[in-house]
């Protein structure tokens, strides 16, 4: 008898819609690979499906707050069911974007000068010069983040906002101009290094990383080599600095901009990266030789409780 999948997607975060979409290309190729897979679309009774599934592992496609941040992963603990990804502690400390940050700077790794603050504090007048960038502190896919611009008179208005859904302490970092790079983590392995830029020459916002067209891949990124590799070894130590299992995929950006810093900086990692067909992850494993089914039967194999 083939072994039972359960594919948790969809959950309650504002990353909802994109989770569906990962969850389903995951079960089409994990029913593909032989397995028998139930669809899970997770909400505050989880616990209770899952116990009534029992299935043998759980391949964990939430992406956000509830899924990502360590509680779905706690509660998979405690029902003992082995799942994919990253366990309780990497997965909220890289989930709380100031958190991960002082991990980061502790190990090494350059991170944007930031500070954390109250949205109301940070409504009322720059607690840091411009440009710089405003980002909820528990969210993915550039939720909410808000760019402040060189020469901006006040801080943005949608802070203030009443019906604001992301939390009252937001994350404040100078805004790094140039490149945005990103680079996956699969066990211990380091993958190629994609640039990436949005198709409208804006920048890369939830609109341009999963509308189709919506962003242009470069890979691998034309970059000096001691740079690309430089990016290759930063991904895999963030992962490790984190204690991150199965696959993670870290942002970076990257200023070679004409009279610019030149420097290197990790924006965050994701401990759950997308899996829809216009994701970054499936691309560069791709890259590698490794078919989507291949990637997710990986996934699968290396799925554990006490991760």
């Amino acid at each position: 008898m083939s072994q039972h999948i359960a594919v948790l997607m969809g959950g309650l975060s504002a990353e909802r819609e994109v989770s569906l979409a990962s969850g389903e290309a995951c079960a089409k190729a994990l029913e593909a690979q032989g397995y028998r897979v139930t669809r899970v679309d997770v909400d505050r009774n989880v616990a209770q499906k899952l116990a009534a599934l029992k299935p043998g592992i759980a391949f964990n496609a939430l992406h956000g707050r509830f899924g990502e941040d360590g509680i779905m992963q706690g509660i998979l603990e405690m029902l003992r069911i082995p799942y994919t990804h990253s366990g309780v502690l990497a997965s909220a400390l890289a989930m709380r974007k100031d958190r991960a940050n002082q991990f980061f700077r502790a190990n090494g790794i350059p991170v944007a000068n930031g500070v954390t603050a109250d949205r109301f504090v940070a409504a009322k007048a720059h607690v840091m010069e411009p440009p710089y960038v405003i980002k909820p502190l528990a969210e993915g896919s550039s939720v909410g983040v808000l760019i402040v611009p060189a020469g901006a008179n006040r801080p943005p208005e949608e802070l203030t906002k009443k019906d604001w859904p992301h939390g009252d302490e937001v994350l404040l970092e100078r805004y790094i101009a140039g490149r945005e790079l990103t680079c996956a983590v699969i066990g211990e392995k380091a993958l190629e290094v994609i640039e990436i830029r949005a198709a409208d020459g804006g920048w890369y916002d939830y609109h341009a990383k999963y509308a189709k067209g919506g962003s242009i891949h470069v890979l691998p990124a034309k970059l000096k080599e001691n740079i690309y590799q430089t990016v290759q070894e930063l991904a895999l130590k963030a992962h490790r600095a984190l204690g991150c299992r199965g696959v993670s995929r870290t942002d970076f950006r990257y200023d070679d901009t004409p009279g610019g810093t030149g420097e290197l900086v990790v924006l965050e990692v994701n401990t759950q990266p997308g899996m829809t067909e216009t994701s970054l992850v499936p691309e560069l494993a791709a890259y590698a030789g490794i078919t989507f089914g291949e990637l997710v039967r990986w996934m699968v194999e290396d799925a554990s409780c006490d991760r």
